[in-house]
């Protein structure tokens, strides 16, 4: 998003627009590949038995906070996007466990 400084503001804010939109709509129509979100969940799930079974209360309850904050949040944006119903569940899920793709 680069700008001259000498358009006018109007010009400005509707290219911004376009571009955003455009953005919008290659979100929408890119291919939401799950596998690496499941078996980021997989290891997820795994540390919180892990935590959980031996004691670790306290770390178990942070991890649970964070991975439900951060998916909490991912699915508003993701709803405020324009995304709704499942696509919208999707791409919170795979911004939120997609980082397994990286094992």
């Amino acid at each position: 998003m680069d700008f001259d400084e000498n358009e006018p503001q109007s010009v400005r804010e509707g290219r911004f627009a376009a571009e955003r939109a455009e953005r919008r709509e290659a979100r929408k129509a890119a291919s939401l590949d799950s596998r690496g979100a499941h078996l980021g969940v997989a290891i997820v799930a795994i540390a919180l038995v892990f935590f959980g079974w031996n004691g670790k209360l306290v770390v178990l309850g942070i991890g649970v906070g964070v991975f439900l904050l951060w998916f909490s949040a991912v699915l508003a944006w993701a709803y405020a996007d324009g995304g709704h119903g499942r696509p919208a569940l999707q791409r919170a899920y795979n911004l939120t466990f997609g980082w397994g793709d990286g094992f």
